[in-house]
């Protein structure tokens, strides 16, 4: 019989589902037999709920991420087992989530893996009670790892790093039950890319720098702001804007007036970020764990700006500890921090040297063979 793999993920910002996305197509085409469904846990419960837990994080993002990255904080704090807090918050998932429960209940699946703790937290409350015996996975979504994550019982944990394997050691998983794959990335980035045939399908001339500005698939962020501080940069630039979802930014772009010594193309949401990654010298961004997994898989140079509180800062140490990017502490010294680096061919050289060192871009089919191998739990 062919393999049922379940891929569970939470609109949760736009990086768990494109790490969900990259395990269903490393799925499908290491076993083309597979029955693989992708599900959005977020789409199985009330609109309240769905706002609360997924559009609630955007507004936090954009108008207090600094509440954030304190809840964030405080989650990671130890706790004793059974702890109320936890248990009050389980509580509240599990009654929203009937619907997803349900799901779970109707159709056999012989693994599960997961790319958002929500639905990883439900399933190992069902396994605790005996209510589900399904095995489930879960791959981690940033460079280090959080108290969210550990999920018992859960068969495999998949890392991007040594130290978030480690963290999770620390809450107690067992190291046998750790693997460091990197993070889950579009098997597009698993492939090898000519710089010139990129240039040439993006439309890009790439006779004087590439600035590549993201702005995350949601569109988050001071994105104006940040435009018009690459804009003042005195040496030539051909900019790349992409503007995710979000449909107003790209109209506050277009109205900007770009200096005629620069180059600019403006995109909203797009499928060929592999190629515009490749063909950049610099990927301007918010360092969330998915994107920085690209950037660093296609070996370009990254410039931190505008880190999240909590996850992303975290992100960011890691890639300043290994020499991977250089962090913009503020819109105001963007342009001189982005023209001394454009400036230094030797350390735009190093940086993109350390990144394709750290670039895992197999990450997605490392989960998905150890999915396609893993025994089965009986069917009901």
């Amino acid at each position: 019989m062919p393999k049922r793999v379940l891929v569970l993920s939470a609109s949760v910002g736009a990086g768990h589902l494109r790490a969900a996305q990259a395990v269903e197509l490393a799925l499908r085409e290491l076993d083309p037999d597979a029955v693989v469904k992708n599900v959005d846990v977020l789409d199985l419960t009330n609109a309240a709920f769905r706002r609360l837990y997924g559009k609630a994080y955007l507004d936090l993002v954009n108008m207090a991420p600094h509440v954030l990255g304190y809840f964030y904080d405080l989650l990671d704090r130890p706790r004793r087992q059974g702890d109320r807090r936890d248990r009050l918050r389980l509580a509240v998932e599990k009654m929203n989530l009937r619907p997803f429960v349900k799901f779970l209940e109707y159709e056999p699946w012989d693994i599960i893996v997961n790319t958002h703790f929500l639905p990883a937290e439900i399933i190992a409350s069902l396994r605790s009670k005996e209510r589900f015996r399904t095995p489930q996975f879960t791959a981690t979504t940033d460079f280090e790892t959080h108290r969210l994550w550990v999920n018992q019982p859960c068969d495999h944990y998949f890392t991007a790093t040594d130290e978030g394997a480690a963290y999770l050691q620390h809450w107690g998983v067992p190291a046998s039950d750790t693997t460091v794959t990197g993070i889950p990335i579009h098997p597009v980035f698993s492939r090898p890319t000519d710089r010139a045939e990129c240039l040439q399908r993006q439309g890009l001339a790439g006779d004087r720098p590439i600035v590549l500005q993201l702005a995350g698939g949601f569109g988050v962020g001071p994105i104006e702001q940040i435009y018009r501080g690459v804009l003042e940069v005195a040496a030539p630039l051909e900019v790349v804007v992409v503007a995710g979802r979000n449909a107003e930014a790209k109209k506050q772009l277009e109205r900007v007036r770009v200096p005629s010594r620069h180059r600019v193309k403006l995109l909203g949401f797009t499928d060929q970020i592999d190629e515009l990654m490749a063909a950049a010298d610099v990927v301007l961004s918010k360092p969330g764990g998915l994107t920085t997994s690209e950037v660093l898989a296609r070996g370009a140079a990254m410039a931190i700006v505008n880190p999240i509180p909590g996850q992303e800062s975290r992100n960011s140490d890691f890639l300043l500890e290994n020499g991977a990017a250089i962090k913009i502490n503020n819109i105001g010294t963007l342009p001189h921090k982005l023209a001394r680096l454009l400036a230094d061919p030797k350390r735009l050289a190093a940086l993109k040297s350390a990144a394709r060192r750290l670039g895992r871009p197999q990450a997605a089919f490392d989960v998905a063979r150890r999915a396609l191998a893993w025994p089965s739990a009986a069917r009901a």
